[in-house]
């Protein structure tokens, strides 16, 4: 990902004098200064000077627009900013924008507070003012509110910054679909022009064997020395099958991410799908293989689903370089336990869950698998974290995009799964599962998600937002008249 920065852009006007303009200016490079130092920041913040004509609003706009390393701009009004002097800029401006309702002291000076203070200080006034013309020009924005230095707020900036990149980036992911959709399957399907338009994806699909042959050159020398990376890296769970017929199991998938992983960097795509439908040369249905390349951060989507496995690419941009990062991965609700007080589904796939949300060891096995006609996959298998996460589904209801972000809690399954040779994820989604489930089944959510430990609700409905997509939030207040009268809403707002 870019190195990217953010630019901090405070507005004013000349009634009050150059002393007045002087204060304003030394304030922001504080609130500048204080921003980067916090350590909370996920990028670099950069002081503009202070804005007061249409001229120099408009260049400072254009400006970002043509600066590649910026990913938004922060706006702040010191004092008044007559808003009339926003428009061409506003106009003409392209990328995500912040709207910092602050001031630059927190508590008002009782004892020596005069005019020239109120005039100086009067963010309460400017920012009204600036709100109501980019509210008038129906312009996405995020608007925090707060005292600057207030850690709360800070860390509301850090997180907006995240969802400015996912927006930047978002027109950047190319995803590749090796075959087609799973025949007729609708969920997974979609208008892949539309996407192109609304988020930037482009998606392409290629002959299965086309890849397989990227697969079919890696050299004998390649995959033993990423098999034997495996080996040292994964416990190796043989479960009484013959020590060397396993590692030739092992070493198809290591095949198989060399040439995958090949053939996108040549191509330069960021997120693959694949069909157990139609795995042409392939010897297996690429499992351990995809594990992997999720984790180096490649989107994945199965059966054909490219707006999923766009969505995890996306959702693995924003989280990049987060501290502490719990994990991103593509996910998909199997089968319930449906026994009172301990509620919850359990998550896996047939292979493909990425090994960041693991928990614990990480094992390799080597086992059946009924679809794909091919021989026996090796997959890594693990059992996920615990905490609050967000599972999502983007869908396409043929005359607009949906996105639903439900919250969810991840726990622990009560009871090993020996027979069960998957990596696996059991949650319950907010705010129980009955309500849960209902309104994700009214909402049209697929069963296939892009679920993330990292992001927040709020991260991926303001990217939603940004991209001028339904964005539907299942979560602890959700009641299931409230969301019916919602889709309703919705359905006009968004023809």
């Amino acid at each position: 990902m870019k190195k990217y920065q953010f630019w901090f852009a405070t507005g004013s006007q000349d009634l009050y004098g150059d002393e007045c303009l002087t204060h304003v200016a030394e304030h922001s490079k504080i609130i500048v200064e204080r921003l980067n130092a916090s350590g909370m920041l996920p990028c670099e913040v950069v002081w503009k000077p202070t804005l007061i004509t249409n001229e120099l609003i408009r260049k400072t706009f254009n400006d970002a627009n043509a600066d590649e390393s910026c990913a938004g701009v922060i706006t702040w009004m010191h004092t008044f900013s007559p808003a009339k002097s926003w428009i061409l800029g506003l106009q003409e401006y392209r990328k995500p924008l912040l709207h910092l309702h602050t001031q630059f002291n927190e508590e008002i000076p009782y004892d020596t507070i005069d005019m020239d203070f109120m005039n100086e200080n009067q963010s309460a006034h400017g920012d009204r003012e600036y709100g109501h013309i980019v509210t008038r020009m129906g312009i996405e924005r995020k608007v925090i509110v707060g005292h600057w230095a207030d850690e709360k707020v800070v860390r509301r900036i850090a997180s907006w910054m995240r969802t400015a990149i996912g927006i930047m980036e978002s027109s950047h992911i190319r995803v590749v679909r090796v075959a087609d959709n799973m025949r007729n399957v609708a969920v997974t399907e979609g208008d892949k022009v539309e996407a192109q338009i609304k988020f930037g994806w482009e998606v392409d699909a290629y002959p299965v064997n086309e890849i397989a042959a990227y697969v079919k050159d890696v050299s004998k020398g390649d995959i033993d020395t990423l098999v034997e990376e495996y080996y040292d890296k994964y416990e190796i769970l043989l479960e009484g099958r013959d020590p060397e017929e396993f590692k030739k199991h092992v070493a198809v998938q290591a095949g198989i991410e060399i040439g995958f992983e090949r053939f996108l960097k040549e191509k330069e795509y960021h997120a693959v799908v694949t069909h157990f439908g139609d795995l042409g040369a392939l010897k297996q249905l690429p499992g351990l293989a995809i594990q992997r390349l999720m984790e180096k951060g490649y989107g994945f989507g199965a059966e054909g689903d490219w707006k999923t496995a766009a969505m995890v690419r996306l959702m693995k941009l924003m989280t990049a370089g987060m501290k502490d990062a719990k994990g991103t991965s593509f996910m998909e609700d199997y089968t319930y336990n449906l026994v009172p007080g301990r509620e919850g589904i359990l998550q896996a796939h047939m292979l493909e869950v990425c090994p960041t949300i693991a928990e614990g060891k990480i094992g390799i096995k080597v086992n059946p698998l009924s679809m794909g006609d091919r021989e026996d996959p090796a997959r890594l298998v693990f059992t996920s974290k615990t905490g609050p996460a967000v599972a999502t589904s983007l869908i396409d209801l043929g005359t607009r995009f949906r996105l639903i972000v439900n919250s969810v809690d991840c726990k622990k399954v009560e009871k090993p799964m020996p027979k069960l040779p998957v990596a696996t994820a059991f949650w319950t989604p907010q705010p129980d599962l009955a309500t849960g489930a209902e309104s994700w089944i009214l909402a049209g959510g697929a069963h296939h998600t892009a679920f993330s430990y990292d992001l927040t609700a709020e991260q991926i409905g303001d990217w939603g937002e940004a991209m001028g997509i339904e964005v539907v939030y299942i979560d602890k207040d959700t009641t299931i008249r409230g969301l019916k009268n919602e889709l309703r809403w919705n359905s006009v707002a968004f023809r």
